[in-house]
């Protein structure tokens, strides 16, 4: 057996020399502008910020179970800084550029990001060192998560020809992270003559979009033609009330506002059984006087009630009252009926003006990329990155791909496999993925927009804890039918699953008010008691 584990270990290292030496190959002979692999350590090679505000420790570690190494996050709750200065700027204008790197959150990713950001050429006087959330990037691209965030980043910095200014433009709709601890690997294609960019998820595409499309970019990369004009004012007289009050309408002579909503209802009559000379609670008869009590300084004592055992059977104990039933002549406060208003003139908007700053353009303005760099705040630590490549021949992106991301993510996902099956949730695999294949699908819907993080967070839970999958799964089909149904039909959104869980809450609060505040005060004098006891011993 330990023979058979070492020939492994010696085929593994074989497997790993080969790859890296096919890897080195691939980049040396191609028309890659920047790859770095992490088989060396990154010191002298990459600046780690000098910016107090990063403290966060940067380590040449090896991924967990491999004996590939990369650049890893070794601490909770730190900001980290390290950016790697290109040896000229790329231009993104002519040719396609390829932005790939691995990630692998080995601690998995509850709240941070694990994005690169490919820095625009810097003003003079910035050196590497000083690197921070402030240096100027030409693009931000990776996975970001955090709270309603959930999503593969694709931001494009662009510079309006007009005004000069610099926007930020999001890719709409993103790809969500894996919720996994395995490595996968991030690919954003660019091509500029087509204006199109591919972002792919472990070599499979999951996003396509067009940089000028007014629909995959927020803002939209070309401005409106028109903008409000923010001089215009809306007049005094500017009714925007489609229904008011009929004026002359007249309120009721037998309208009565001050009758009471509910009244004692004079038909109902006690309950057969009710026993009215019976307390609904009585004193403990098993309950006895403490042998300490003192009557002078514990004050007369009383034996804690409990629920009288004859109210049980009964309809009810002690005094009977007539219950309330709604008043009939009950009709609230008049309002006068709402008829169209004669002077409604809708809902007022500024008049739109040319937009001083629209611009037209066949391709967008791509700053030059001139390092790229990692700049992230995390609350998880065992985030590692890899295999960073900025190349413009996606053969060798895939070539890439296959020799260092494949094989160390099938032997992950086998680990994994195992695992599952040791705890007892084999015989539910097949099930399981072919569900949870449909809810990721159904996650990634058009019309979910914002609600796909809330259905994504369900999904992943039901992942993680199988126990309680059948109740998350419910949770998640009446979440997307909700979302359905108010996109089919429209409406406002209720919380009233909400206010009864906290109406629930409420009640249970007050029950526990009620059923131990003689139980807290019995505390309270027992605690005084003792400490009474404890001090006589002293003396």
């Amino acid at each position: 057996m330990e023979e058979s584990k070492q020939r492994m270990r010696c085929s593994l290292l074989f497997a790993a020399l080969l790859i890296g030496c096919f890897v080195t190959q691939i980049c040396s002979s191609s028309d890659s502008i920047f790859y770095d692999s992490f088989d060396e350590s990154f010191e002298g090679r990459w600046v780690v910020s000098e910016n107090e505000d990063y403290s966060g420790v940067w380590q040449h570690s090896k991924s967990d179970g491999h004996e590939d190494y990369g650049l890893l996050v070794s601490e909770k709750a730190r900001k980290y800084a390290i950016v790697k200065e290109l040896e000229k700027p790329l231009d993104l204008q002519d040719t396609t550029t390829i932005l790939q790197f691995e990630v692998r959150l080995q601690q998995g990713l509850e709240c941070g990001g694990a994005y690169l950001k490919y820095l625009r050429p810097q003003d003079s006087g910035w050196s590497a060192k000083l690197f921070n959330n402030e240096s100027p990037y030409s693009i931000m691209f990776g996975p970001d998560k955090c709270g309603a965030t959930n999503k593969v980043h694709f931001i494009l910095k662009h510079k309006n020809p007009i005004n000069g200014e610099y926007t930020e433009h999001h890719l709409t709709s993103p790809p969500s992270v894996p919720s996994d601890k395995l490595t996968h690997v991030y690919t954003a294609i660019i091509n500029p003559g087509d204006n199109d960019l591919r972002i792919l998820v472990d070599g499979k595409e999951k996003k396509k979009a067009n940089f000028l499309s007014t629909e995959d970019f927020q803002p939209s990369i070309i401005p409106e033609k028109t903008i409000p004009d923010p001089e215009d004012k809306k007049p005094k007289d500017w009714d925007e009330r489609a229904k008011i009050p009929d004026p002359d309408a007249v309120k009721p002579e037998d309208w009565d506002e001050n009758a009471p909503m509910e009244i004692l209802d004079e038909e109902a009559e006690m309950p057969e059984g009710w026993l009215e000379s019976e307390p609904e609670e009585i004193e403990d008869p098993e309950s006895l006087k403490p042998e300490d009590w003192d009557d002078e300084e514990d004050g007369e004592w009383e034996a804690p009630k409990i629920e009288n055992p004859k109210c049980e059977s009964a309809p009810g104990c002690g005094e009977w009252k007539r219950p309330m039933k709604r008043n009939p002549d009950y009709k609230g406060k008049w309002h006068a009926p709402l008829i169209e208003n004669p002077n409604y003139k809708g809902i007022w908007k500024p008049r739109q003006i040319p937009n001083p700053n629209y611009f037209e353009l066949k391709n967008p303005n791509f700053e030059p990329i001139a390092a790229v760099g990692i700049e992230i705040w995390t609350m998880q630590d065992g985030i590692l990155f890899d295999n960073i490549l900025i190349g413009n021949d996606e053969k060798v992106a895939k070539s890439i791909r296959d020799a260092t991301w494949k094989p160390k993510f099938l032997v992950e996902e086998e680990k994994r496999k195992a695992e599952e099956k040791s705890t007892g949730l084999d015989g539910l695999k097949g099930i399981q993925k072919a569900v949870f294949d449909v809810l990721y699908k159904i996650a990634e819907l058009p019309f979910l927009g914002e609600r796909k993080t809330k259905v994504l967070e369900l999904v992943d839970k039901a992942k993680e804890q199988p126990n309680l999958t059948v109740g998350l799964m419910v949770s998640i089909v009446v979440v997307v039918c909700s979302i359905s149904l108010k996109v089919l039909f429209g409406g406002k959104k209720h919380g009233k699953v909400k206010v009864e869980v906290e109406d629930g809450k409420k009640d249970e609060g007050e029950r526990k008010m009620r059923k131990g505040g003689n139980e807290d005060d019995h505390d309270a004098t027992t605690r005084k008691r003792n400490a009474r006891r404890e001090q006589r011993q002293v003396d």
